[in-house]
C-alpha cells in the first residue's frame, strides 16, 4: 500500500509541475501580449487561477504524505512515547474530522455551482470546488493509513512527531546532526 501511495504522490508531483509550467506559460504569454501587442488571452487569468487552486490542493496531499506540514512540536517532543502516541492519535482523529468537514463543504459547493459557468471559459465553477473533494478523499486515505500504522505499532518512536517546527529548524537539525556525526570521526582520525 505504501509503495502505491508513494507512486501516486510522485505522479501528483509530475502533475503539479505540469500545471505550474502551464500557468507560467499562460501568465507570461498574457503579459507579453498585453505589453508588446496590446492584446491578450482572455481565458489566461481564469485558467491560471484555477491551476493555482489545484496546485495548492495537490501539493497539500503530497506534503501530508511526506509529513511536511508545519506544526508546533516543542511540547510533544518532551512527552514519553505513550504521550506522543496519544497526541498523534488525537491529532489524526481531529484531522480526519476536519477533512470530513472539508469534503462536505466542497461537495455542497460543487453541487451549488454545478450549473454556474465561469465568465470567460464558460466551464462549470464546480471545477474549482472539486479540488477540495480530491484533497479530502486523498487526505482521509493518508490519515487513515497513518492512524492504522500507529494503532498497529508499525511506527517507530522517533517518527511519532509528524510535523516540522519550521524549515529553518529542520535545516539546523540536519546541520547539527551531521556535525555531531562528523566530530567523533575527526577525533578518531587524529588519534
Amino acid at each position: 500500500m505504501n509503495r502505491w501511495i508513494d507512486r501516486a504522490c510522485r505522479g501528483l508531483e509530475a502533475v503539479i509541475a505540469a500545471l505550474l509550467a502551464l500557468m507560467v506559460v499562460l501568465v507570461f504569454g498574457n503579459v507579453v501580449l498585453r505589453y508588446g501587442f496590446n492584446s491578450g488571452i482572455t481565458v489566461s487569468e481564469e485558467v491560471s487561477r484555477w491551476l493555482f487552486i489545484w496546485m495548492t490542493f495537490l501539493g497539500a496531499i503530497v506534503a501530508l504524505r511526506e509529513h511536511g506540514h508545519l506544526g508546533v512540536d516543542m511540547v510533544v517532543q518532551r512527552l514519553p512515547a505513550l504521550g506522543k502516541k496519544i497526541c498523534l492519535a488525537l491529532g489524526h482523529l481531529v484531522m480526519l474530522y476536519i477533512v470530513w468537514l472539508l469534503f462536505q463543504g466542497s461537495l455542497a459547493q460543487a453541487r451549488i455551482n454545478w450549473d454556474v459557468t465561469a465568465p470567460t471559459t464558460g466551464a462549470s465553477m464546480a471545477i474549482v470546488y472539486s479540488a477540495g473533494l480530491v484533497f479530502a478523499v486523498c487526505a482521509a486515505l493518508i490519515l487513515a493509513i497513518d492512524l492504522y500504522k500507529l494503532l498497529s505499532g508499525q511506527i517507530a518512536e522517533e517518527d511519532l512527531v509528524m510535523v516540522q517546527e519550521s524549515e529553518e529548524a529542520v535545516q539546523l537539525q540536519q546541520i547539527l546532526g551531521s556535525a555531531a556525526v562528523d566530530v567523533p570521526r575527526g577525533k578518531e582520525g587524529a588519534q
